[in-house]
């Protein structure tokens, strides 16, 4: 059962809405507040370019076929899906969540759980982390062009904008790159302290989560949208989730790939990163009340975490199986091969 209840983060998650509507910062404080989380931002892509080792990309960047599957699922069959969630009217899904479901859709694929799931399951961990890791640097620029392509399409606002391009680059690419290019010096040291350096991957989610509901209390999110429109959110992310995950894992058997490759698919595929998707909502939708656009996300976030978790732990176990199964047959076939034996000799 364990397994379906929400992780520590999501009730961290939780707890920061929670405060927001109860003690929403504004005004002078809000912008002090922003700034500071603009700075935890820059420092989160800054240690995730550091982390990320040169020699395990070009270990995983070998297995192409892998990765264009990935990015095809990630930018281009879940943005299609987003579309089509577009046909739902604004009576059963209001037009502002619907614009975060449409944002969810054209996110990156997460990092840390896509490998943990993948490694838990027995899928191949080399190309999982060079898929996440490619994943997220793409979406640095292919999210903003799909959020001002689909979202114009679309009739929602938005639009190609460069300012949302410049706040990106600076928030998030040009730390990254500076990580990336200190990586030799500082690589090993930040990834030998994960348990160290973990806050700040949390507390800088957790900053720009109080800052985007804060700004959505004080406009009134909580009077926009009902315990239905919320229910409407989850049930639209299980479907989404469920059709991503069928079309990876079945896709990827009908097409050839070995069962180490087709786990490391249906993981890195399906997912959504909220540490990347929550920066970006802030940096694309600058000036906007962004509470809306990400509670979609903060919800597929736990649906994903417990779907997966049930999945990798049934990957684990079929490969347990035809391990012993393995083990069991010569010994099964030891009493056969003693009778063979006995008549040759006779």
């Amino acid at each position: 059962m364990s397994r379906f209840l929400p992780d520590r983060f999501t009730m961290m998650l939780v707890a920061t809405v929670i405060l927001a509507s109860l003690l929403p910062i504004s005004g002078e404080p809000a912008h002090y507040f922003s700034i500071a989380t603009k700075c935890a931002i820059a420092l989160l892509f800054f240690l995730h370019g550091a982390r990320l080792s040169r020699d395990v990309v070009v270990a995983g960047m070998l297995h192409w076929r892998l990765h264009i599957v990935i990015l095809l699922v990630t930018f281009g069959i879940f943005p299609l899906l987003g579309l089509a969630v577009g046909y739902i009217p604004d009576s059963i899904l209001p037009q502002p969540l619907y614009m975060g479901v449409l944002f969810l859709c054209v996110l990156p694929s997460t990092v840390q759980s896509s490998i943990a799931f993948t490694s838990m399951a027995g899928g191949n961990v080399p190309a999982a982390i060079c898929a996440a890791s490619a994943s997220n640097i793409f979406g640095m620029f292919l999210t903003p062009l799909l959020v001002g392509f689909l979202f114009t399409v679309g009739g929602h606002g938005g639009g190609f904008s460069l300012d949302a391009f410049g706040q990106i680059f600076l928030q998030l690419l040009l730390p990254f790159i500076a990580g990336q290019a200190l990586q030799p010096w500082i690589g090993k040291w930040i990834r030998a302290r994960k348990t160290l350096l973990a806050p700040v991957d949390r507390g800088s989610i957790l900053m720009v989560v109080y800052l985007a509901f804060s700004d959505a209390v004080v406009e009134g999110i909580w009077n926009q949208f009902t315990l239905r429109d919320i229910g409407v959110v989850i049930g639209i992310n299980m479907v989404l989730l469920t059709l991503v995950l069928c079309l990876t894992m079945f896709g990827s058997r009908l097409v050839g790939f070995k069962k180490e490759d087709e786990i490391t698919i249906t993981f890195c595929g399906s997912k959504k990163s909220l540490a990347s998707g929550v920066p970006m909502a802030g940096a694309i939708f600058a000036g906007q009340s962004i509470g809306a656009i990400v509670l979609p996300i903060m919800l597929f976030h736990q649906i994903q975490l417990m779907a997966c978790a049930v999945i990798a732990q049934h990957y684990a176990k079929k490969a347990k199986e035809a391990e012993a199964a393995k083990i069991a047959a010569p010994v099964a076939d030891a009493p056969e091969a003693t009778a063979i034996a006995a008549k040759t000799a006779s």
